[in-house]
């Protein structure tokens, strides 16, 4: 910290209490100046040589025979006179950036200028801000912080002006080339050391956390000031502005929305929100923004404020995590989170990424519509997460809920486990639920999306209606049955390779030697459909590929469904009463296909043999 010393006579005030101060002198004191509550006991000659003010109110009260003058709105108060008077005196006194301001307005007030005197104290205090003070980074901060305490003479003077600027010319500068010590919780340059990894050792918001201390008002100034050189890099600002939010706004929402703290933190808001750079909100990250808009929520922030949150939001909401729309809610609304507002950032996302879709080449495959819609699918995701968190909410209604569940495209939803997650804890905090509604509600969801984990679960779940369970139960058996299906393509094409071989050497053995292969390929084509079944199930479990078949307690439930009456007539019918299987649609497919494949094996066996 600068300082300069002025004066070199030995300091004779004395405090004389009860709010007198006077000079130790052998001469009597001919004056007395009143500053505020403060009695000053002094001499005319040495103030009137070095100030115009007084020698004219001392001429004023010498004409009504009277030797007190009042001093009236005084800047900087007894203390700042306090300095001038010392100074008149050639007392010794020092100046700092904590009252140099305050000395600078008293000095002005009392008219303390060179035609006075030569070196009069205003001049000492001018060269000592642009030769000490301006130049260094933390004395001009400090400063600027006196400032607000001496309004409007700091302003009128151009102290805040000189001091905003040399602020802002110093964050411009090159990061290599600081070499003074900032604030304690980064890592600290020393003055004169130079580093060998600038880049590394200084970042470039290396200044952000020191102007956190300035009054929102001059906060706003210096930014101003910042990006008005543009030379800062937008990512830097934001950064600033971030730092700034979560050094004053409140993480309590008791004391956010206080009348006490209410209006501070409105203005501080609708100020940052103000300062964010006008970049489409590319360089600000999506949490910050919803969490300027939680808070724009909670203390009432105006309508183009929340609106300019909303329009960056919906930019970069695919960005955003579960957390950071659980918004709560304000009168009148009843539901604990503000789903409307997610609502209005849902909509605006997907009117934006649907405009710039139909701008776009179609996609030729799957993986392409992938890649080029990835924020498209993780809204989809983070909508699901979140309708599972309010539908906890015992106070969200239904329509509330189905029309942001309807909000997401199907094809943002290419897996339906969380949305079946997120009705299924709806079902479960709204019991109240009528049948319709409950069967409304599930039919938005698509049961062939389902995982074969969330398919186990669905099929055991009471909470949800028979016709869903009946789905759940008839895409998995149909889901089985694919997977038998294709296992018995590929024992098929295992037998046929092995006739080929058999009819090869067939043809170049001796007609003697022929004999008949044993037929344990052909078993395998001719065994019983159930045992097959069985046998795919305990192959399945080692096999993460292979097809799986539900519990039997699941193809119970489904057969049941599907029962139908017993038929008599022909033999097969007969054996298939006697074997106690049912007739369900997938059960007569896949015992169809085991039976296609056993013919068609005893005609190969007959043909080899």
């Amino acid at each position: 910290m600068k300082f300069m010393k002025l004066g070199s006579k030995p300091d004779t005030f004395q405090d004389q209490g009860k709010g007198v101060r006077y000079v130790s002198s052998e001469l009597a004191t001919d004056v007395t100046i009143i500053v505020g509550e403060v009695k000053f006991y002094l001499h005319k000659f040495p103030l009137l040589s070095k100030s115009n003010k007084l020698q004219r109110l001392v001429t004023k009260v010498n004409e009504d025979n009277s030797d007190e003058i009042q001093l009236v709105d005084f800047p900087g108060g007894p203390k700042a006179f306090e300095i001038c008077a010392k100074f008149c005196y050639g007392m010794t006194v020092t100046l700092n950036p904590y009252n140099v301001v305050a000395a600078r307005c008293a000095a002005e007030y009392l008219e303390m200028t060179e035609d006075v005197d030569r070196g009069n104290l205003i001049f000492k205090i001018e060269v000592f801000l642009n030769s000490s003070v301006f130049r260094s980074w933390k004395d001009s901060i400090i400063v600027l912080q006196t400032t607000k305490f001496l309004l409007p003479w700091s302003e009128d003077l151009k102290v805040v002006g000189r001091c905003i600027d040399s602020i802002a010319s110093k964050t411009s500068m090159d990061p290599s080339s600081i070499t003074w010590s900032y604030t304690c919780n980064r890592k600290v340059a020393q003055v004169g050391m130079k580093f060998p990894g600038n880049s590394e050792s200084v970042p470039k918001d290396w200044w952000v956390e020191d102007i956190c201390e300035l009054e929102i008002d001059l906060y706003k100034r210096v930014l101003i000031a910042v990006k008005s050189k543009g030379r800062m890099d937008s990512s830097v600002i934001v950064e600033a502005l971030r730092t700034y939010a979560m050094r004053w706004l409140p993480d309590s929402i008791e004391v956010l929305v206080s009348e006490a703290h209410s209006r501070r933190n409105k203005s501080l808001l609708e100020t940052i929100i103000c300062l964010l750079p006008s970049d489409k909100g590319v360089t600000c990250s999506c949490s910050f923004l919803l969490k300027l808009l939680k808070v724009a929520v909670l203390v009432g922030g105006d309508d183009s404020s929340r609106d300019d949150l909303v329009r960056k939001i919906s930019l970069k909401l695919d960005e955003a995590s579960v957390d950071d729309l659980l918004i709560p809610a304000r009168a009148p609304q009843t539901t604990v989170y503000d789903v409307e507002l997610v609502k209005c950032l849902v909509d605006r996302f997907m009117i934006r990424e649907k405009s710039s879709r139909d701008k776009n080449i179609p996609a030729k495959s799957i993986n392409d519509f992938i890649l080029g819609h990835a924020s498209w699918l993780k809204v989809g995701k983070l909508i699901d997460g979140y309708l599972a968190e309010i539908a906890r909410d015992p106070n969200i209604s239904l329509s509330k809920f189905i029309e942001l569940l309807q909000s997401i495209p199907d094809s943002a939803r290419p897996i339906h486990d969380a949305l079946y997650e997120a009705i299924d804890i709806y079902l479960q905090e709204h019991s109240s639920l009528t049948k319709a509604e409950r069967k409304h509600l599930c039919g938005f969801m698509d049961v062939r999306k389902l995982t074969m984990d969330a398919s186990m679960h669905a099929a055991q779940n009471e909470r949800l209606p028979l016709r869903t369970v009946v789905q759940v139960l008839f895409f998995e058996q149909i889901r089985a049955a694919a997977g038998v299906q294709a296992l018995n393509h590929r024992n098929t094409d295992a037998v046929d390779s092995t006739r080929k071989t058999e009819e090869y050497w067939q043809k170049t053995l001796p007609e003697k030697q022929n004999v008949s292969k044993p037929s344990s390929e052909i078993k395998v084509k001719g065994e019983d459909p159930q045992k097959n079944m069985k046998l795919v199930k305990k192959g399945s479990k080692n096999r993460s590929s292979g097809p799986q078949l539900l519990p039997s307690r699941s193809r119970r439930i489904f057969d049941k469904l599907f029962a139908v009456g017993k038929v008599s007539g022909n033999g097969e019918n007969r054996s298939s009463e006697t074997s106690g299987s049912s007739h369900s649609p997938t059960s007569r497919i896949i015992q169809g296909e085991v039976k296609s494949s056993g013919s068609s094996s005893r005609n190969r066996r007959h043909s080899i043999s």
